[in-house]
């Protein structure tokens, strides 16, 4: 578990790191770890492409009917798991010698399968690359304003591939340089990505050791438990998005309007019982800030500051609020720790000898058996450090690959010249490491909110001319990247834990890619072909398209058509998140571990409130929890946390297919006002 650190250290290498060596001296030889090339196996690139369609026709079913992704790194590992264990139970019953299961095999599995759905997602195949069909340009009307009908590209199998292969590996190579600083350094608990580990992780420990077998057990418990709750919700959920406990009015249904209430969530009770205190609060509080007095004072200004009649997604009204001050907290937030990150980097370069301030946002407690810990903690280190990624590696990479994407995105793609798409490239690591630092924070990734950015800069620039169609695109090439840097990250926690090689980790994450780039485009082919997408009367309507494409039409008219005031508090919030940093850094240790992080409050104020009722819930158990047992909690409570978003996430892949087979739950149970007779 972690503790917030604002102490200094002795830095004694650079934070971002030199093609050098790391001995591995240190290391326990009570486990052997496969060399990395060993960790990638043909048996497990075979059983990532049989879990990627799968988990790619998930995706699209609800990328095309509620737009909502949930994270199923944890499901990825499970069936990963059961695949090859039923694979060499079988061959070796056979008479067949197997190479043995690994840890690190079963990681490399996860990370090629994560790898190949996203792209399901980050593809904008229920969003942007929609929002650019016939059908959508039909569906919002020729008679609005800038909707043309010059600016429409229908789907297409082989320029959707093309499209997704010159833009979907950049995100890769742009934050190998930083991985060191995520996962060491800031000590980001990534929270699915640690479940995900600590699965893995109880699937082959030494069941001999009494403090292993007790985690293991615990983390069984409770993935029943979760599973379980997960399924008996769904009984009750009915059809829509207003029934069952998922919108259960726990603190009455005044505060039920503005998202405040307790959505029975175990996935959210888990990552609170996962994330620090401070990031648990924080998120807490910028709910308190934004729906508890910022929409609702906004709200009662409606008919003056924008127009009260629009719709819940318009750009124009109170949405617009709520996306633009999100993302200046964000970028604010963001941008202050990648100019950190690079001036103590700079530092260190050229005064190797000194002592700077220490980086971490959290630090893991060791307390109790403190020396076996400590020798944990040394090993995963030497592990991940040992199978470098040269940043001379990383940054070409990333140089040719945005070369040859900046010059094949126009070829696709023509109102989005040649220049744009390399501004695009110029300014996406940052938002990757914005994004990639949020997640760790709070495992929300808002690739889609940083694609919005990419969007409102490249359709206002451009102008009524293309700027449709050069947005849109422009949308994805910013989204690809920030979540492709975010999976990746996640992953590398995985394997930090797990004693995976990094080189690994990147290697199937390459190749999880690849796969991803033709499954992908092939599995939402099937969906184009077999069902209505995108018409009102489908079951497959895919909201997000209609959403996509009117904000491609306000950008055309610039940040100008953003409701009054609207500029003036992004900048107001831009400087608080700097100067909350500022304050944080500046102050002394036993002040700044209660001064809230802006990444963290930044989230409930474009997802909504009931998330952070749901992580403060688990913060509050940890904290009870700890007081009562320090020692049980410092034992147990990450096994606990685990098994609760392990269960709710195995539960998204039986619900999907009952979607998919259009079998929807029996009962609605809805909440409204009595009414008197």
């Amino acid at each position: 578990m972690g503790t917030e650190n604002s102490g200094t250290v002795e830095i004694t290498e650079p934070l971002l790191e030199e093609p050098s060596k790391i001995p591995d001296s240190n290391l326990d030889d009570s486990e052997t770890i496969p060399y990395w090339k060993d960790q990638i196996t043909i048996r497990g690139l075979v059983v990532s492409a049989v879990l990627g369609t799968l988990f790619c026709i998930i995706t699209h079913k609800l990328n095309l009917t509620v737009g909502i992704i949930p994270s199923l790194n944890v499901a990825a590992g499970l069936l990963g798991f059961f695949f090859v264990k039923s694979w060499t139970g079988f061959m070796s019953k056979l008479g067949f010698s197997v190479q043995p299961f690994t840890k690190q095999e079963n990681t490399v599995i996860q990370t090629c399968v994560v790898a190949c759905y996203g792209l399901a997602f980050s593809g904008g195949f229920g969003s942007y690359l929609l929002a650019m069909d016939e059908k959508t340009y039909k569906l919002i009307g020729p008679d609005y304003p800038g909707n043309r009908a010059e600016d429409v590209k229908n789907p297409g199998l082989l320029w959707m591939m093309g499209f997704i292969f010159v833009v979907s590996f950049l995100g890769l190579f742009s934050l190998v340089p930083l991985r060191k600083v995520m996962v060491m350094g800031y000590k980001l608990t990534y929270p699915s990505g640690t479940a995900t580990a600590m699965l893995i992780n109880s699937f082959h420990t030494n069941t001999g050791a009494e403090l292993a077998r007790n985690q293991v057990g615990r983390l069984g418990k409770y993935l029943s438990i979760s599973f379980c709750w997960s399924c008996f919700k769904w009984f009750f959920s009915g059809i829509g998005d207003a029934c069952g406990f998922d919108n259960f009015p726990t603190l009455g249904l005044t505060l039920f309007k503005n998202t405040f209430y307790f959505d029975f969530s175990p996935t959210y009770v888990g990552c609170g019982l996962i994330c620090p205190h401070i990031v648990n609060c924080s998120v807490l509080f910028g709910a308190i800030i934004s729906w508890g007095v910022l929409w609702p004072l906004i709200s009662q200004r409606a008919g003056d500051w924008y127009p009260a009649d629009l719709g819940s997604n318009d750009f124009k009204g109170l949405y617009g609020y709520k996306v633009f001050i999100a993302i200046s907290l964000i970028l604010g937030d963001g941008l202050y720790n990648l100019v950190k990150i690079v001036a103590i980097t700079i530092r260190e370069i050229f005064k190797s000898s000194s002592t700077q301030k220490d980086l971490p946002l959290v630090m893991e407690v060791i307390g109790g058996e403190s020396s076996i810990l400590e020798l944990e903690r040394k090993k995963r280190n030497e592990v991940f450090l040992k199978d470098r990624i040269p940043f001379w590696f990383a940054a070409s990479g990333y140089v040719a690959l945005a070369a040859i994407s900046t010059a094949a995105m126009p070829m696709i793609f023509p109102p989005l010249k040649w220049y744009l798409v390399l501004c695009s490239y110029v300014i996406a690591p940052a938002l990757a490491f914005c994004n990639s630092y949020g997640t760790g924070l709070t495992d929300w990734s808002l690739a889609s909110t940083y694609g919005k950015i990419g969007l409102f800069m490249i359709a206002s620039l451009v102008g009524s001319n293309g700027g449709v169609i050069a947005g849109l695109a422009a949308c994805g090439v910013m989204m690809s990247i920030v979540s492709t840097a975010a999976d990746l990250m996640q992953d590398f926690k995985t394997g930090y834990l797990t004693l995976s090689s990094a080189k690994s980790m990147f290697v199937s994450q390459l190749v999880g890619t690849a796969m991803g780039c033709i499954i992908a485009p092939l599995t939402f082919w099937m969906y184009w072909n077999a069902f209505d997408i995108g018409s009102p009367d489908s079951p497959y309507k895919a909201p997000y398209a209609v959403i996509y494409r009117e904000m491609a039409i306000l950008g055309i008219e610039g940040f100008s058509e953003l409701p009054k005031h609207c500029l003036a508090l992004c900048c107001g919030f831009f400087v608080a998140a700097l100067a909350i940093n500022l304050l944080r850094d500046v102050t002394p240790a036993k002040f700044s571990q209660f001064i809230p992080i802006p990444m963290a409050m930044a989230v409930p104020f474009y997802i909504g409130a009931y998330f952070a009722i749901d992580m403060f819930v688990g913060t509050v158990i940890l904290f009870v929890w700890e007081r009562i047992n320090k020692k049980d909690a410092e034992d147990f409570a990450g096994a606990v946390a685990s098994g609760l978003i392990c269960g709710d996430g195995i539960w998204t892949i039986p619900s999907a297919i009952l979607s998919i087979f259009r079998i929807n739950p029996p009962i609605c149970m809805y909440f409204g006002p009595s009414v008197s007779t």
